[in-house]
């Protein structure tokens, strides 16, 4: 940070020129589910001035969960923006869903921000949960600092709540400040850069109040353990230490703002969203010790030399066509300016929008710090950056689905305009998966969760009109045959004119589990022309597509060895019934079996988590391959099963309630196995009721 520039301000630390100076702001708000994101959204909105009043998620009158669904559901559903001014500077916040089911929409956004704070609480149970956050912050470089909620519920003191909370870090947290406790509840806190004082007022700033007593005494053991730990990066503060020297303030604080941005720590602050307690030193510590747009253009390796911005999200409204939600990274954006993507494909700004939750409002052009709306850009994508000169595609992390629903339009009219929407909620959200199952006939969409499904199929509906039917997805069964038989099959029609004839023999035998379908032709002698061959296999496997038990059949080996022909009543579709024929009378004599597909999961859970998970796929008559310690995360294992496709179903609902809403698995399709007895009875059945 640069030197002072002004006298200190009556209760506050130096007036100093901001490392991060020279362009707008851009905060995320994470955290997990429930821990009152939202809600501090709000208030720092109404703090700054930027709306009347803090709304209430309970009563949907929030800003921050301002669609239909977040509304519905009580849920934040997709991320929300909102810009406002502080101290005669501008700042953007983000405010991220909590539900592990949404993050796709907090890694969208925190390439682009300049520093995320996470709302946390001292619970055990959300720990899995803010680890998996932190992770994301600790990997993408993004400075980072926590506040702990909810101050005014807590039970627990401050060092038992950080020795709960420190386990998901991977770098030291820093006590900011401590809470001041009367008749044991917070009423206010000491800030130790500071050593400050401060009573909690209610939805205001808080009031300075006298330093002593027994607050001066935990205020000196609080603040030479914050030191000791910022001095593990900063040897000349190490040495004032050791000599027992009180280093300038000026030093904390640059040691503080430096050190956030390197990630060599957490910084923790404290305070009640709901009440707006701690909010003004948030906001402070925001202004003067998060680094800026220089930094951010930095860490995506972004030059100067033309305008550009980074896709923080993509938005397909009604009337209005597409909406690109973009940080100006470099630069200057206005309406008509050419930005060119990854395509190459250069498109005109239509128009350049303030953004304010679901509200938007057209402006003049934006500078690089700014967070706004991009009206038209429609070859830009969600994660690219965007550019006068050129785009680049900065890569996301896309979760693979963990659960699917199969959908179709409720009236047959609608099929198009479905494919339509399905592709636009994809691009919206880049962890919804759209993919086109031929072989079962049917849409299957993938997600994240039971949730993230469901608002999916609302938005079909509400947003893009579309109403649609949904149900699970069929299960990839095959049959196979465990006996050869050599059958002919004959095609023979006359009624006027030129008839019909073919005449086949086929050489029907098994194959070894996973060696699919082959076609050998042996005939000799010309007794089935040559023209006529390829109709014979086309035949064949038409008749496989569905065998004695109702689903295709896989692992088989058809040689056709003989046959006979009509000069001219032979033609290509009479062959290709004659082996049909073969086929259908062959099957039932092959003695047919019933196979499922078998799908290796590799599943990602807390420890503590890990005897029930074992217990929930044995269940689901998994074979437990093993599992050992998750490579680099403290406190997790990996779970290798081999699980029937059948019981994949809904088991991330089950995986999620046994570990605290943060379980996920991944997997792939390993081999094809027998089913017999009553299982594979009730499959048969089913398919031909079906």
């Amino acid at each position: 940070m640069e030197t002072p520039v002004s006298a200190p301000a009556a209760g506050d630390r130096p007036v100093r020129a901001r490392a991060g100076a020279g362009g707008a702001r851009a905060i995320a708000l994470v955290g997990p589910f429930q821990t009152g994101k939202s809600t501090l959204f709000e208030e720092i909105l109404a703090r700054t001035g930027a709306i009347p009043r803090a709304g209430s998620v309970d009563a949907g009158t929030s800003v921050a969960d301002g669609s239909a669904e977040a509304r519905a559901h009580r849920m934040s559903c997709e991320l929300t923006v909102a810009t406002t001014r502080y101290l005669d500077e501008d700042y953007s916040f983000v405010d991220c869903p909590g539900s592990i089911e949404f993050m796709q929409e907090m890694r969208g956004a925190l390439p682009a921000v300049d520093a995320a704070v996470v709302v946390c609480e001292a619970d055990e149970r959300k720990l899995p949960q803010l680890q998996l956050i932190l992770r994301e912050l600790e990997e993408g470089k993004v400075p980072h600092l926590i506040f702990l909620n909810k101050i005014d519920k807590g039970d627990k003191r401050l060092l038992e709540a950080l020795s709960i909370l420190q386990p998901a870090s991977s770098v030291p947290l820093l006590m900011r400040q401590i809470p001041i406790w009367k008749d044991g509840i917070v009423v206010g806190f000491v800030d130790l850069a500071l050593e400050r004082a401060y009573v909690y007022r209610e939805h205001t700033a808080s009031e300075v109040v006298p330093l002593d007593g027994d607050e001066r005494l935990r205020e000196r053991d609080a603040r030479f353990s914050m030191l000791e730990t910022l001095a593990d990066h900063d040897d000349a503060l190490m040495e004032e230490l050791l000599e027992e020297i009180e280093p300038p303030r000026d030093r904390v604080f640059d040691d503080l703002a430096r050190e956030l941005c390197e990630g060599s720590v957490c910084p923790v602050l404290i305070g009640s969203a709901l009440r707006g307690n701690g909010l003004s030193r948030l906001l402070k510590a925001l202004r003067h010790e998060v680094p800026g747009i220089a930094a951010t253009r930095t860490r995506l390796g972004i030059s100067t030399e033309a305008p550009a911005a980074y896709v923080v999200k993509t938005v397909h409204g009604g009337h209005g066509g597409k909406l690109s939600i973009a940080r100006v990274l470099a630069g200057e954006i206005a309406e008509g300016a050419p930005l060119v993507g990854e395509n190459g494909t250069a498109d005109r700004v239509s128009g350049v929008l303030t953004l304010s939750g679901n509200g938007t409002q057209k402006r003049g052009p934006a500078a690089a710090g700014e967070l706004v709306g991009l009206a038209r850009v429609d070859h830009a994508e969600t994660g690219e950056i965007i550019s006068a000169r050129a785009g680049a595609r900065r890569p996301i992390g896309r979760p693979e689905p963990v659960l699917s629903l199969a959908v179709a339009p409720r009236e047959r009219k609608d099929e198009v305009k479905l494919g339509l929407a399905l592709a636009r909620l994809a691009e919206e959200d880049p962890s919804l998966v759209v993919r086109q199952d031929a072989t079962r006939g049917e849409i299957l969409l993938g997600g994240q969760g039971e949730m993230h499904l469901r608002v999916a199929v609302e938005r079909l509906s509400g947003r893009f009109g579309v109403a649609v039917t949904t149900r699970p997805p069929r299960i990839g069964y095959r049959e196979a045959i465990k006996r050869g038989t050599l059958q002919r099959g004959r095609h023979k029609k006359q009624s006027g004119g030129h008839g019909q004839f073919g005449d086949v023999v086929l050489d029907i035998k098994p194959l070894e589990r996973g060696e699919g379908f082959r076609f050998t032709d042996a005939v000799t002698g010309g007794a089935v022309p040559r023209q006529y061959i390829s109709s014979v296999e086309e035949g064949v496997k038409e008749a496989l597509q569905r065998g004695p038990l109702g689903f295709p059949v896989v692992d088989i080996h058809v040689t056709l060895t003989d046959g006979s022909y009509h000069t001219v009543d032979s033609s290509d579709q009479a062959f290709r019934a004659a082996a049909r024929i073969a086929i259908a009378e062959a099957l039932p004599n092959c003695v047919p079996v019933l196979l499922e597909p078998i799908h290796e999961l590799t599943v990602a859970v807390p420890g503590e988590a890990t005897a029930k998970v074992n217990a929930i796929l044995s269940a689901r008559r998994a074979q437990i391959l093993g599992f050992e310690p998750r490579p680099g995360w403290g406190g997790w294992d990996m779970v290798r099963a081999l699980v029937p496709e059948a019981e994949i179903g809904d088991l991330i609902v089950e995986l999620r309630s046994a570990s605290a809403g943060a379980g996920f698995f991944t997997s792939h399709f390993d081999h094809m196995a027998e089913l017999a007895g009553r299982q594979a009875e009730a499959v048969v059945a089913a398919a031909k009721a079906a």
